[in-house]
């Protein structure tokens, strides 16, 4: 039985890559099925560690964004891009040939296009998973034939088939779906009767964010307890700032600063989070399995085309509120945190519909499709 998965080169594509990959080996070895041959296709590996984990075997193609701003270095970037896409999809038709999966499973992302082409030239099937409230251009393509849809967000429903269509959220992985709170306090050498804010930018850190926190640094310590993940290109301009804002500050020590947050500190500072701060990736569905209260900031228009939609459909279901940028100050950002966390009522109600939107089990309601699929070949 083989399976090959592919997605964006982006964590917000392959973390949940991963979380179905690890779903695939649980049920196989529980149903003692034969362990499957599972291949990643995309541009890079992005975590080989990962893939050697899961046992599974790197296929690299090339690819490319169609960029859909116009301007005269999109122009020319786009003619490039688009000679990438042409030999990534011979390439992927070959490769896939050569393999012939069972099953194809799609991410989204520019990076899958050349995997999904392929499976539908030779008449695989395709299973796919939409992340974000409005599908993108890969996955609203792939939706017309794929076999099964599965989404995130109950909105991005009336893209696709319905009868093709299952709202499952979205995978995410074992290691960081139960926050740590043994011990977690320690870990980060916080204090447990203060409330603690977690602030996430994500993988690459955001630097506007950064700025808006470093900003109201002083007011927040004086209240609050912040753990932030500033990105590793920024950690050294922020540590700099912190220590001329914070020079004699009686409560600089309840600041902890991180470049990236290994998954031991994540756990850890989602055990301790009475809020979380962040942007509208991925990272979402993280905070809701953790039934976290949170404050969204997505990133604008026409950056990301998707964050700001999911920002507010995350926010309809009462986990979060949403700040744009354009309306972010840090008096702003302040006033809401301290009305947050100032009613025990309104963390209860946001932390309870955080997990009624979480979907837990997402990885293995996809990963049993996959092998329901796959397996029809032995029947």
């Amino acid at each position: 039985m083989k399976i090959l998965l592919t997605g964006g080169g982006t964590g917000g594509h392959f973390y949940p890559i991963i979380a179905v990959a690890e779903e695939l080996n649980q049920i196989s070895k529980d149903n003692r099925l034969l362990k499957p041959e599972l291949y990643y296709m995309s541009t890079e590996p992005y975590n080989e560690g990962l893939l050697f984990e899961n046992n599974m075997m790197f296929e690299k193609i090339s690819s490319g964004k169609i960029r859909r701003k116009v301007s005269f270095s999109n122009v020319i970037l786009n003619f490039f891009d688009i000679g990438f896409i042409a030999i990534g999809m011979v390439s992927a038709v070959w490769r896939l040939f050569v393999i012939y999966p069972d099953v194809v499973f799609g991410k989204g992302g520019y990076a899958s296009f050349p995997a999904i082409f392929a499976a539908r030239i030779l008449r695989i099937p395709v299973v796919i998973h939409e992340s974000d409230s409005i599908p993108g251009k890969v996955n609203n393509w792939a939706g017309k034939f794929a076999r099964k849809i599965a989404i995130s967000y109950p909105d991005a429903g009336k893209y696709f088939n319905k009868e093709k269509t299952a709202y499952t959220g979205n995978p995410i992985r074992k290691e960081v779906e139960i926050p740590l709170t043994s011990e977690a306090h320690e870990l980060l050498g916080l204090s447990p009767g203060i409330p603690t804010i977690l602030v996430l930018g994500g993988s690459q850190g955001a630097r506007f964010i950064n700025e808006i926190i470093i900003d109201a640094l002083p007011h927040l310590i004086s209240k609050y307890q912040v753990v932030h993940q500033t990105g590793k290109n920024n950690i050294k301009v922020i540590e700099e700032t912190r220590n001329v804002i914070l020079q004699g500050n009686e409560n600089k020590d309840r600041y902890k600063m991180f470049d990236y947050l290994n998954v031991l500190n994540l756990r850890a500072g989602a055990g301790v989070a009475n809020l979380i701060i962040s942007r509208a990736g991925s990272t979402i569905f993280e905070i809701a399995c953790w039934g976290k209260p949170s404050i969204i900031i997505p990133i604008p228009e026409p950056t990301s085309h998707d964050q700001r939609s999911n920002a507010y459909a995350y926010a309809r279901s009462g986990a979060a509120i949403v700040i744009e940028e354009k309306n972010l100050s840090s008096g702003v950002l302040l006033s809401e945190i301290d009305r947050i966390l100032s009613s025990p009522q309104t963390l209860k109600n946001m932390s309870d519909s955080a997990k009624s939107f979480a979907r837990p089990d997402s990885a293995k309601l996809i990963a049993q499709e996959i092998l329901s699929i796959a397996l029809e070949h032995e029947k």
